[in-house]
């Protein structure tokens, strides 16, 4: 059964083998590759990156109507050894008033 089975595999190859070959010396021939790639990215790729930002919206939709956590001052968090280089000092460069604290608490 095995040797019947590699027979017909070792004739598949060998047919295939000698198709490619004649074909290799063809310029030009994509044998329509570019018609996969083409279809997966209007059919997988550009749906999938809909779904993603549709997740990413939803999920910041459900994080924004969610109340900001109490202030606590610890000594390890917000200290401000140098000042920052930009406006008062106090700010980091992409502080944002209602998530990110100062070393005294919310500004609002």
């Amino acid at each position: 059964m095995s040797a019947i089975l590699s027979q017909i595999i070792r004739r598949q190859i060998a047919t295939t083998a000698q198709r490619s070959s004649g074909h290799a010396a063809t310029a030009g021939e994509h044998s329509g590759g570019y018609k996969l790639w083409k279809r997966m990215t209007f059919f997988v790729a550009i749906p999938a990156v809909g779904l993603c930002m549709l997740n990413a919206y939803l999920g910041h939709q459900e994080d924004h109507h969610k109340p900001r956590p109490e202030f606590v001052k610890y000594e390890y968090l917000a200290k401000r050894d140098k000042r920052f280089p930009w406006g008062e000092g106090n700010k980091s460069l992409f502080h944002n008033p209602h998530t990110n604290a100062l070393p005294d608490g919310y500004e609002a």
